[in-house]
């Protein structure tokens, strides 16, 4: 049975200098050295925590002014009383150093006490998260709707208000020989494979290129794979998201400028599951994810299926259905492919054309534009009532994908099977779904395979896979990503508290 290391009790054990010797790890984490009346004193803090003005209006100035006179008697009570700031607290409780560091705090040791330390509060957390964005692509109906900005600083520090944990490390790389665009790694030490975080850091030293626009840019430079189009790693604008990729022991990839981020390894079905479905009960969310996933497989074979019944198969058409779709196919002009193409090509049109303009005229051409353009597509023969409502909604089950570059990926599949099945049918599918497999079975992401925990089959990873199970099954990380730590938390200490109650 595997036991779950608490790394928050270990803090009792630790003294500060311990504390600030595992926050130094993060790239965010400063050092300030004072040398006042012969005694050296340290300034530590998390630059994306703090409030900036107060840091340069008040604090820093009242340094710089004792550094300056050189007062003798200047210890770390006369420090405490004199600091022109309110929520200034005297400790050496190691827990409460580590609680108030991640939550704003600015630490104060002194060279010649020991321990002792002061905790000055100049938190920049309620001032902060309001900086961000809601979402404009990844869509929630329920639970938060807080995203990314482009200003890499905020990112991490609305990572940081959602985890408060010294696990959370950052290291910052500074890539574009033109751009020197600041590119931060994100990982909860302890808890993700140190291979991971290695091959991470190893690819982005790589790099060598003159300017980095956008995480988007970094994903296509590192990854495993560059002929396929399926998306390698996780990109994502939502906030509770990444935290999810990160508990679970993935490496997170931020780029200043850019409000999204990528994170891996990732497998195909990460990109079928919303942040959605842990915020319904397990029976819903479960069956929603079904929903999507049946979904997707039909936006991908819908259109190729149609070709291949009306070229080679109509003997699969029941009685009852082969009159109407001969009757309705009597006048079309062009045979079964060219028919697809044009409405598939059609439908392509009306998707680009409605993301590039205006949110409101966009909408109205979807609308619109889909209507008139069917209805008179129908009218002059050029394409079957049956084709077109099949092509609807093929395109209406491609929106069902939580991920847009996931999205993107099922727009073009759908073509070559398209092209298969007139050439041989059901047979030219059947080939290209083989060929299919064997390219995802070859995909890697990070050097972790991306069909995984269908291939190789990890039993224990599917609790969270096509089916959401009971926060009480999700307490485990998948295997596949060969965690350090394997338990997130325990249900059975859950449950013990539970029935304490009911006995009282």
């Amino acid at each position: 049975m595997i036991k779950k290391k608490n790394d928050q009790n270990s803090t009792e054990s630790q003294t500060p200098t311990e504390i600030v010797n595992r926050a130094k790890k993060s790239s965010d984490f400063k050092e300030i050295k004072k040398n006042v009346s012969g005694v050296q004193i340290y300034i530590l803090y998390f630059t994306t925590l703090i409030d900036h003005k107060a840091m340069e209006r008040v604090f820093l100035p009242y340094i710089n002014d004792c550094e300056k006179k050189g007062d003798p008697s200047l210890d770390i009570i006369h420090f405490k009383n004199s600091l022109p700031l309110e929520d200034v607290i005297r400790t050496q409780d190691a827990k409460e150093i580590e609680e108030k560091i991640y939550q704003g705090y600015v630490l104060i040791k002194f060279e010649n006490t020991s321990e002792d330390c002061l905790l000055v509060n100049i938190s920049n957390l309620s001032k902060g998260i309001r900086e961000s964005n809601e979402t404009e692509n990844e869509f929630n109906v329920i639970g938060p709707k807080l995203g990314f900005v482009e200003s890499l600083d905020t990112n991490i520090l609305l990572l940081r208000t959602k985890i408060k944990s010294p696990l959370l490390t950052t290291e910052e790389f500074v890539l574009g020989t033109m751009s020197k665009t600041r590119v931060t790694i994100v990982y909860l030490d302890g808890i993700t494979n140190e291979e991971h975080i290695e091959t991470v850091k190893k690819r982005l030293s790589k790099i060598d290129f003159d300017i980095i626009w956008d995480t988007s840019v970094i994903d296509q430079i590192i990854k495993d794979n560059s002929r396929t189009p399926f998306p390698l790693y996780m990109t994502t604008e939502r906030l509770d998201r990444l935290t999810y990729t990160l508990t679970s022991g993935q490496v997170v990839i931020f780029s200043d400028g850019s409000p999204y981020a990528i994170s891996g390894p990732a497998t195909l079905l990460d990109f079928f599951l919303s942040s959605e479905d842990y915020y319904y009960n397990w029976v819903i969310g479960s069956f929603f994810r079904f929903t999507r996933i049946f979904a997707i497989i039909f936006s991908i074979f819908s259109s190729s299926i149609y070709v291949a019944v009306v070229t080679f198969h109509y003997e699969v058409i029941p009685a009852d259905l082969l009159g109407p779709l001969i009757e309705s196919r009597a006048n079309v002009p062009f045979p079964p492919l060219l028919e697809v193409l044009f409405l598939e090509m059609t439908i392509e049109l009306l998707r680009e054309a409605g993301a590039r303009l205006p949110t409101k005229v966009g909408q109205t051409l979807g609308i619109v534009g889909g209507i008139v353009i069917g209805q008179a597509a129908v009218m002059a023969a050029l394409t079957s009532n049956i084709l077109l409502i099949i092509v609807a909604l093929s395109a209406l089950a491609s929106f069902t994908t939580p991920t847009m570059v996931m999205s993107n990926t099922i727009r073009i599949l759908r073509f070559p099977f398209i092209i298969m099945s007139s050439l041989l049918g059901g047979l030219g599918i059947m080939i290209g779904f083989a060929v299919l497999l064997c390219h995802l079975f070859r995909l890697k992401s990070f050097e972790s395979p991306y069909m995984v925990p269908l291939h190789p089959f990890r039993g224990n990873s599917l609790a969270d896979s096509i089916i959401r199970s009971p926060y009480n099954k999700l307490n485990k990380r998948p295997d596949y990503l060969r965690p350090i730590e394997k338990i997130k938390y325990s249900p059975i200490k859950g449950n013990k508290k539970k029935e304490d109650i009911n006995d009282e």
